[in-house]
């Protein structure tokens, strides 16, 4: 099996989601699955379909959640220095096309959110950053073409 890296707030966040799931959707949507059967002919019955599709992406979620937990490598970023981008990394790169200014904490595959600056480890922009430092250029061959960035600065916070 192979591990999932993560940092040690995306293993809580995984783990409080799969709580969440058991203890509250799950109960839910069987009471609501109980109350569409109530209601006569199933296969015409609209909520009822509803609800056994819901129970079934809850079902699929809690499985991922599970197996995700199980194969978790918790890596406490805290414990981590140097000069060189690894995982973990609060990487503030700028675009050398257009000067913006950008910054990205590296992080496992479940716990990514770009909306929230956080980057998998496995987009094409994190791992032309892995292993590099400040004031290096990097080339990233992104859906867009080739993308030029100047690292900035690495922390690990």
């Amino acid at each position: 099996m192979n591990k999932i890296p993560m940092t040690a707030k995306g293993y809580t966040k995984l783990q409080q989601e799969l709580k969440k799931l058991i203890s509250e959707d799950r109960p839910n949507i069987i009471a609501a699955i109980a109350e569409a059967r109530s209601h006569g002919d199933l296969s015409e019955n609209a909520e009822y379909q509803y609800a056994k599709e819901q129970q079934s992406l809850i079902e699929g979620r809690i499985s991922d959640l599970e197996s995700s937990i199980s194969r978790a490598d918790v890596i406490d970023i805290k414990n981590i220095s140097g000069e060189d981008i690894k995982f973990g990394a609060t990487v503030v790169i700028e675009d050398d096309e257009n000067g913006k200014i950008q910054t990205y904490q590296l992080v496992g595959e479940y716990e990514s959110d770009i909306e929230n600056k956080k980057l998998s480890i496995n987009s094409p922009l994190a791992r032309g950053l892995i292993g590099k430092s400040k004031d290096d250029n990097v080339e990233i061959n992104s859906p867009k073409g080739m993308k030029s960035y100047t690292i900035i600065s690495v922390k690990y916070i």
